[in-house]
Formats: C-alpha cells, sequence, structure tokens
C-alpha cells in the first residue's frame, strides 16, 4: 500500500521540508523595504504585500507542492514533481541581508516567467536541492546503498542504469583510442622507408 502523501518521512531533510507550512517573518520585513524603495507609491504596493505575507501558506508532500493566499482573491497554485523543467535560485542584496532566497520553479507549460516562486524560505538550499532530487523522481538521500549493481546482476534503479551506460560508452571510446594509437604505432616507420643503398 503506497504510503499517504502527508504521511511523515524518516528523512531529516524531507521531514524539514514538509514541514514548512508558512513563510519566514523575514520576509515581511523584506516586503517592507521592498515597497519603501517605491518612495511614493509605497501606500499602493505595501498592502498587498501584507496581505500576501499573511495568507501565504505553503504544502510540500510526496506528489507535490501547493502555494496558495490571497484575502479577497485567493489564488492556488498546485504542481507535481515529475512537471518541474528548471529550477532557480535567486538572492538580491536585501534577501541576502534577511538570510532569504527566493526559488523560482519553471514548467513546460510554455509562459516566459516562473510557474510559482517560492519566498520566505530559509531552508533554500535544502529546498532546491529536495527539488532537483524530487524532480528526478528519486529520494533526496536514498536509502539502499548496497542496491547498487552486482557484477552478475542488473539494477532496477535509473540512475545507476544511466551510469552503466555512460561507463560502457566510456570504455568503448577508450578501446578505440588505444586501437587508433596502436596501429599509428604499427605504421609509423613504414611512413619513413630508408632510401635503397643498392649501387
Amino acid at each position: 500500500m503506497p504510503p499517504h502523501p502527508n504521511a511523515p518521512s524518516s528523512d531529516p531533510a524531507e521531514a524539514l521540508i514538509q514541514s514548512i507550512e508558512r513563510p519566514h517573518s523575514s520576509l515581511l520585513m523584506y516586503y517592507t523595504l521592498r515597497s519603501l524603495m517605491t518612495l511614493i507609491l509605497a501606500p499602493l504596493v505595501f498592502p498587498p504585500l501584507f496581505f500576501k505575507y499573511h495568507t501565504l501558506r505553503y504544502r510540500f508532500d510526496s506528489e507535490g507542492i501547493s502555494m496558495k493566499w490571497g484575502l479577497l482573491f485567493r489564488k492556488e497554485i498546485n504542481l507535481t514533481y515529475t512537471r518541474i523543467q528548471d529550477i532557480h535560485l535567486s538572492r538580491g542584496i536585501i534577501e541576502r541581508w534577511l538570510g532569504l532566497a527566493t526559488v523560482d520553479i519553471q514548467t513546460a507549460s510554455g509562459t516566459a516567467g516562473a510557474e510559482m516562486s517560492i519566498q520566505g524560505i530559509r531552508e533554500f538550499a535544502i529546498l532546491r536541492d529536495y527539488l532537483y532530487a524530487r524532480m528526478r523522481g528519486r529520494q533526496l538521500h536514498p536509502q539502499t546503498p548496497n542496491a547498487l549493481p552486482s557484477p552478475g546482476g542488473a539494477s532496477t534503479d535509473p540512475s545507476h542504469t544511466e551510469a552503466l551506460d555512460l561507463l560502457r560508452a566510456i570504455h568503448a571510446d577508450l578501446a578505440s583510442v588505444r586501437s587508433a594509437l596502436a596501429k599509428q604505432g604499427h605504421e609509423a616507420p613504414q611512413s619513413h622507408p630508408e632510401e635503397s643503398t643498392d649501387v
């Protein structure tokens, strides 16, 4: 029976990410400073960001990510890990000062910008690695180190199969290079024949 999507994980890093439900309080300070940088427009810029911070909710489970916010007009984005195409981590000067970062997630939806921007997370490096692992369909820290293929057997892990294919290709390339070098070394004396001394 498959585990429940919200079941607690035995991996500490995964459990940490799945426990995140709200942004860090430093995000409100970031929104405040960003609003003040707009000078006279600050009274118009700050209120939406204020309500976004107080209503922003995250959910990370074994299937995907959910992000929702809004007071009068609610917005919700749901992404499965298999839809993720790329992940970008950006940190402006203010974000670095506050210990924050923005994790932008892109999908194959065809939009120019990010499908989802996760803000207010201080564990951004762990989150980035977690998302990369999930988008590739494997655990953050594999629990089966003895699952490597034995000389007489095959592994069912796709990453092991890819590694074996790559090693076989490298071995074949090295063999062809060795063969070409050996052939050139054998034919080298024949490329400059000695002149005949017959009279």
